[in-house]
Formats: C-alpha cells, structure tokens, sequence
C-alpha cells in the first residue's frame, strides 16, 4: 500500500458468505470447552468454519495458553513476549474434553512459547500421551510450532506417538519474511523433513491471497514433495483484524482446483484446496482420503 494513502479493503466475494447456524451439536462442544477453561484455534484464529465445526462435535484444541510469543501478520492469536506459566494440569482438561465429546479424531495445536527452554515440547508430549491414555481409539493429529528449529524438542513431541504430524508453511518462500515473525521458510523446511524421515504422516498448509503468484505456489509443491510432506492444505486468506497484513487477492475457486490437481499431479498424496479450506477443516476425511493415496503408493512399490 503506499503510504500515506487510505487503505481500500477488498470486497468479499459471494464465495466466502458462510451460513452461521447453531446446534446442539455447536452447543455441546462449546460449553465443554467452556468448562473445561479451554482454549480453541477456532476462536483464537477466528476460523470461519467455527460453527460448522463445533456443530460436528469437533474443535481444534489450542495448549500452551492463548497468547503468542511471536506476532506473525497473518494471525489474530494475542501476542506477548511472556506469556503466563503453563498450567500443568492442561493436559488433563483436554484428554477429559476429547473423552466427553466422544472424539475419533483429535487436532491439537499450540501457540509459539520461544518463553520456554524445550518451546513448550514437554507440555506438547504430556498431552499427547494424556489424549492417548484417555482415548485409546482416538486418531491424534498435531499441528506443531517450529520450535525455533530446536530438532531435540521436535523429537520429545515425537515420541509420544501422534498419528498425523503437521507444521504449516504458510505461505511461499518470497512472502515468508513479510508475512510471519522469526519463522524461517527453510527452517520449516528442515522440521518437515525431519518429521517424514522418522516415519510420520506428514502434513502441511498454506493461505492464498497474499500476494503469491501460481508459479511460487508449484515451486512450494516442489519443496514439500523433497521435504516429504504428504497431505498440503491450501485456504484463503481472511484477515483478522485491520492490525493484520491486507487481503492482497480473493482467490476464485477455479484457482483452488486447479491448485488441487497440480499438487496431486506432481505427486502429493492429498490436496485439500478452497478458499474456508483449513489445516485442521474436515482433518479426519484428509486423513482417510490421504491414508489411501500412501496406501496405494506402497502397495505399488512393492
């Protein structure tokens, strides 16, 4: 934008008007989060999808509290240099929330805690095992931080055992240092490949609307498919807040499909491309679709 000049924000187009209807469905996994004193990416990220999700019985748990130690553009969560303690008994509270809301499948994610020597990793594998422990049939995603590239506290989150590992990339190489704060697009690189080398599902997202071009997105392709990664997520961006970096493009869903079938063209085992598409949106049915792409793939191989 150039400065000096007022801001013209751009009109949402018909494709992103969401239907908001309340359930009990939406009722019940909102007062079991209530009660439980919770914190959701839902609500924190201002997810468009909130109402649909919570009227499926399902939620995105947050840890680590609700404020940030970095303050990426993109993102609506508070941000603070230093956050309040963890609460060590967190843990329970989520593990005792997913066993209420009778969960098959789990997403848990966290803020940044740079605060902490580990990144908060301990309290990530405490949690994981708490869920697991509790919920002995439920599928466990994570959706992790970079952990500033710290690869000992990536692996005390793994050995918990999660069954889908995920760290979004967010946006593409050119965009990256405008867009988050102290994140590297090359360090989530490295915590990608680091987490399909041990032997996980591996997934990643990004937001579109940011200024990329189609070119920048394949070369991104291109890296998650060297780094691993098997499941991408591609959503619109919406800005939280006239704080947040501007809308630079609403994206048509032509774009998003055919973003789609370039991905899975060049060999990712699953797209998941829409402009209120989400890393955590519909999480169990990626997985099922993703699962059989890896499934088929090995039985080829073989």
């Amino acid at each position: 934008m150039i400065e000096g000049k007022k801001e013209r924000p751009l009109r949402k187009p018909d494709w992103l008007k969401i239907s908001i209807s309340s359930t009990d469905s939406y009722s019940g996994t909102s007062e079991t989060i209530k009660e439980a004193a919770l914190h959701t990416i839902c609500s924190s990220g201002r997810c468009p999808n909130q109402a649909e999700c919570w009227s499926r019985g399902t939620a995105t748990f947050m840890i680590g509290g609700n404020e940030c130690t970095r303050a990426c553009r993109f993102c609506g969560t508070p941000s603070r240099k230093t956050p309040a303690p963890l609460d060590p008994d967190e843990p329970r509270r989520v593990a005792e929330s997913v066993r209420r809301m009778g969960l098959k499948y789990v997403v848990i994610t966290s803020v940044d805690r740079d605060d902490l020597p580990d990144g908060g990793a301990e309290h990530w594998r405490q949690t994981i095992e708490e869920v697991r422990r509790l919920n002995p049939h439920a599928t466990i995603e994570v959706l992790l931080p970079d952990f500033d590239g710290q690869l000992s506290s990536l692996d005390l989150v793994l050995e918990s055992q999660p069954d889908v590992v995920a760290h979004n990339l967010e946006t593409v190489r050119r965009l990256t240092p405008t867009v988050r704060h102290r994140a590297t697009y090359e360090n989530s690189l490295k915590v990608l490949k680091h987490i399909s080398e041990r032997g996980f599902v591996t997934k990643s997202g990004i937001m579109v609307g940011l200024g990329e071009t189609p070119d920048e997105v394949k070369e991104l392709f291109a890296d998650c498919l060297e780094a691993g990664v098997s499941t991408l997520t591609i959503g619109q961006y919406l800005r939280p807040s006239h704080q947040n970096i501007p809308v630079e493009e609403y994206v048509h869903p032509d774009q998003f499909k055919a973003y789609k079938e370039e991905g899975e063209a060049m060999g990712l085992s699953h797209v998941e491309s829409g402009p209120l598409v989400r890393s955590s949106y519909r999480a169990d049915q990626q997985f099922e679709v993703a699962k059989e792409h890896i499934n088929l793939r090995d039985l080829l191989q073989k």
